[in-house]
C-alpha cells in the first residue's frame, strides 16, 4: 500500500513543474484507515508546502494519520514554517519519505520528527521520486541547472533539408508539446547558428510563463532586431570573456568555444533550476561531449530526407567504444509524432 499512495504523491508533485523554482516540486497524501483524507502539492515558491495543503484538507482526520511526501519535509524557517513542526502539531502518527533532502539549510526534519516519537520510513518509489524532481535535486547535488536537450528531426535523423529549410519537420501537436516543456523550465538556451537562422521567438505559447531566453554568442554577433531581444521575455547573451558586448555576460572560453560548465555555473548563481537546450547540432553536440546533457526529448517525424544537417554534430566520440549509452524513459505518440525520452545510461558495473 506504501507504494500506491506514494505514486499518487509523486502524480501530484509534478502539478508544480515551471511554477515552484527555485524550490523543488513535492507532493504530499495523508491516509488514514486506508483512505485518503488530505493531498497537497507545492504550487508557488513562497506559498504553502505540500504537507501544509495535505493537513488543512485533513483537518482533525490527520491525527495519527500517516502521511506520504515525495521530499523529506523541511526543517527551517524560510518564507513559510517547517513542515516538521506542521505535521507534528496536526498529530500525525507516521510519515512516509520517498527521498532525504539533500540541501542541509532544510534539511532535518526526520530527526525531528523521530525525536518526537513518529514513525518515519524513508526510501518508498525513491527512484520514480528523483525523477519526478530531476531539476531540483540536480540543481542542488551538482551545483549547475539540469539540461534538457530537445530536437526534433526525421527518422533518419535529419534536422534540416540541404538547403537549410527545418519548418516544419514535425505536427503542431508535437510543436505545441514543446511549449508545454519549455514553460516547465527556467531558461531556454539557442546558440547563434539558430539565432542566425531561424531567428527563434523562444517564448511559450500560450500561458503566462516567461522562461529566460540564453544566447550562447562566443564572438557576440547577435543581430539587434533578433526576435529573441525584444520584451516578450528576459533574454541573456553569453559572450567571451574578451567580448565587449553590451548587456551580456561574459563567460571564461574553452577549447570549442564557451566553458559550458561556467556558463551553467552562472546560470547556477542566478537561480536558473532548469535548461532547455533548443540550439541547433554544434551546441548540443557541445554539451553532450561535456557530460551536461541530462535528458534528451526527441521528436520523431515519420518522414525521411536522406540528405541535409543531422541533429547532432560532433560529440566526442570516435570509435563505438566510446559511444554515448542511454535509457529509455518513455515513448509516446505525439498527433503523428514520436516523442522519445532518454537519459544517461548507468555505468556497467565491473
Amino acid at each position: 500500500m506504501d507504494d500506491h499512495f506514494m505514486r499518487r504523491a509523486i502524480d501530484i508533485a509534478a502539478r508544480g513543474l515551471g511554477t515552484t523554482s527555485p524550490n523543488p516540486v513535492v507532493g504530499c497524501v495523508i491516509v488514514k484507515n486506508g483512505s485518503v483524507v488530505g493531498e497537497g502539492f507545492h504550487a508557488v515558491a513562497g506559498g504553502p508546502h505540500a504537507e501544509v495543503w495535505a493537513l488543512r484538507e485533513a483537518g482533525e482526520q490527520a491525527e495519527g494519520a500517516t502521511a506520504y511526501v515525495t521530499l523529506e519535509p523541511c526543517d527551517h524557517h524560510g518564507r513559510t514554517g517547517p513542515c516538521s513542526e506542521a505535521l507534528l502539531k496536526a498529530g500525525i502518527g507516521r510519515v512516509v519519505v520517498a527521498v532525504p533532502d539533500p540541501n542541509p539549510l532544510a534539511a532535518g526534519g526526520l530527526t525531528r520528527l523521530r525525536d518526537h516519537g513518529v514513525t518515519v520510513e524513508t526510501g518508498v518509489l525513491r527512484a520514480e521520486a528523483e525523477r519526478g524532481n530531476a531539476h531540483w535535486l540536480t540543481y542542488t547535488r551538482k551545483k549547475r541547472p539540469f539540461v534538457t536537450w530537445k530536437f526534433a528531426a526525421t527518422l533518419d535523423g535529419r534536422s534540416a533539408a540541404l538547403d537549410g529549410t527545418s519548418r516544419w519537420i514535425t505536427s503542431p501537436e508535437a510543436r505545441a508539446d514543446v511549449h508545454r516543456l519549455r514553460g516547465q523550465h527556467d531558461a531556454i538556451m539557442v546558440g547563434m547558428g539558430t539565432v542566425l537562422l531561424d531567428d527563434p521567438h523562444l517564448t511559450v505559447r500560450p500561458g503566462p510563463a516567461k522562461p529566460l531566453r540564453v544566447v550562447v554568442d562566443t564572438e557576440g554577433t547577435t543581430p539587434p532586431h533578433a526576435k529573441v531581444l525584444d520584451d516578450a521575455a528576459p533574454t541573456l547573451l553569453a559572450v567571451g570573456v574578451d567580448v565587449p558586448y553590451e548587456n551580456s555576460v561574459r563567460i571564461p572560453r574553452g577549447p570549442r568555444g564557451l566553458d559550458l560548465a561556467a556558463l551553467l555555473a552562472e546560470l547556477h548563481s542566478r537561480r536558473i533550476v532548469s535548461v532547455f537546450l533548443e540550439g541547433g547540432p554544434v551546441l548540443a553536440g557541445s554539451f553532450l561531449r561535456a557530460g551536461l546533457v541530462d535528458r534528451v526529448v526527441a521528436y520523431l517525424a515519420p518522414a525521411f530526407l536522406g540528405s541535409g544537417k543531422s541533429a547532432l554534430a560532433e560529440a566526442g566520440v570516435d570509435t563505438v567504444g566510446d559511444i554515448h549509452r542511454w535509457e529509455f524513459e518513455d515513448v509516446v505518440p505525439i498527433g503523428p509524432d514520436l516523442r522519445i525520452t532518454a537519459r544517461p545510461a548507468p555505468p556497467k558495473e565491473n
